[in-house]
């Protein structure tokens, strides 16, 4: 009789499984999600489409404003102004553009997938709800990114042009791509709250749209019950000073002499809404690309400097002694230099990207399992 023996199977040692937070972030979940994100999208039609579009749209503008520009202006044609106008128009149409292009990548990105039943296959898997969050996000910001290096090429040609500093490009590519991200974040949370596609588009459009065009509307709107008649300092021109006018010339017949006088003047207390300007993008761009030192060309750069120096002095409200003695170019000394009227950009960047930021926040908690409540006729899978 002999023994028979049965073969023993080795043991597997148990797979170590790491523990998956709402909040756990590796390299390579975010990767992994990014990666299929930017598949789908690439082998999209649509996608190579559009950048098609956005080129030929984008140089068909640029040319015809350099080419308006030399037709209705002589002097264009043999100086740097051009270049400086196109730099500025190429700037604020890229801006305007992706502004507009940028919501449509993220604002489906949740609720679409959860409609086409492919966000379960995601969410089944050992990825936290953070990483697929930050790989939808990530994704969206290089592909609304590679619309902005589609149109390097005509910020080059405007830069060759004219006198704007070549430090002015990086510094507008830097910003548009930031501004560019929090959009990206606003859409990817409206995309996990609200039910529809559609719906979550138009609430990110409402979004952008409150931050570009709105927000110059309540500040005019707001001017008038800021405004108040009060007596202040105003250092100018006497008014019996046009009084005494010379009966040949028609002119008035001693040089103006400024002095300082006590009027009433409507003063507007702007020191409060000063911000619904500074958290523009447009404002943002303007004021944290231009340089300072481009204010003593006299180019369009300069104009763009000033009109941003405008916007940082509304922070400080009605100056002490209203300096109204433009016979002169540099100010008086009995006009105080006022001080503490820095740039407002980093404030309206701040602003923008902690919106996208609180954005990333709801989709997180939003792509959680199991999920508390859910949007009426939605599921988790």
């Amino acid at each position: 009789m002999t023994a028979t023996t049965t073969p023993q199977t080795p043991q597997t040692a148990p797979t170590a499984t790491r523990a998956v937070g709402t909040w756990t972030l590796t390299r390579h979940g975010v990767r992994t999600v990014t990666a299929l994100e930017l598949r789908q999208r690439v082998r999209s039609s649509r996608w190579k489409a559009a950048l098609i579009v956005w080129f030929v749209v984008v140089g068909a503008i640029t040319l015809l404003a350099g080419g308006a520009l030399t037709l209705f202006d002589d002097s264009a044609a043999t100086s740097d102004e051009a270049g400086d106008v196109l730099f500025i128009v190429v700037t604020a149409l890229v801006l305007g553009l992706g502004l507009l292009v940028t919501p449509t990548l993220t604002s489906t990105a949740v609720n679409g997938d959860r409609a086409a039943g492919t966000l379960a296959t995601l969410q089944v898997t050992l990825l936290s709800p953070a990483e697929i969050a930050a790989g939808k996000l990530l994704a969206a910001w290089l592909s609304a990114c590679a619309f902005l290096v589609v149109s390097l090429p005509f910020f080059v040609i405007a830069l060759v042009m004219g006198t704007v500093p070549v430090a002015t490009l990086p510094r507008v590519v830097l910003l548009t791509a930031l501004l560019l991200a929090a959009v990206c974040g606003m859409g990817l949370g409206w995309s996990t709250l609200a039910a529809r596609p559609a719906g979550s588009t138009v609430l990110t459009f409402v979004t952008v749209a409150a931050l570009t065009v709105f927000t110059p509307i309540f500040f005019g709107l707001t001017f008038p019950f800021l405004s108040t008649t009060q007596e202040v300092q105003v250092y100018g021109v006497p008014d019996d000073y046009w009084m005494e006018m010379d009966d040949e010339s028609g002119m008035p017949a001693d040089e103006p002499v400024c002095e300082l006088s006590v009027q009433e003047r409507d003063i507007a207390r702007t020191e409060w809404t000063w911000w619904l300007l500074a958290i523009n993008p447009f404002v943002v761009v303007a004021d944290g690309a231009v340089p300072d030192s481009a204010s003593s060309t006299g180019s369009s750069a300069a104009f763009t400097s000033g009109t941003t120096q405008a916007l940082r002095d509304l922070r400080l409200g009605t100056a002490e002694i209203i300096d109204e003695c433009w016979q002169d170019d540099d100010t008086s000394d009995v006009v105080p230099v006022r001080t503490g009227a820095g740039p407002v950009w980093p404030f309206g960047l701040a602003v923008n990207l902690l919106l996208g930021a609180a954005g990333f926040v709801v989709a997180v908690r939003r792509l959680r399992i199991p999920q508390r409540t859910l949007a009426r006729g939605t599921r988790v899978a």
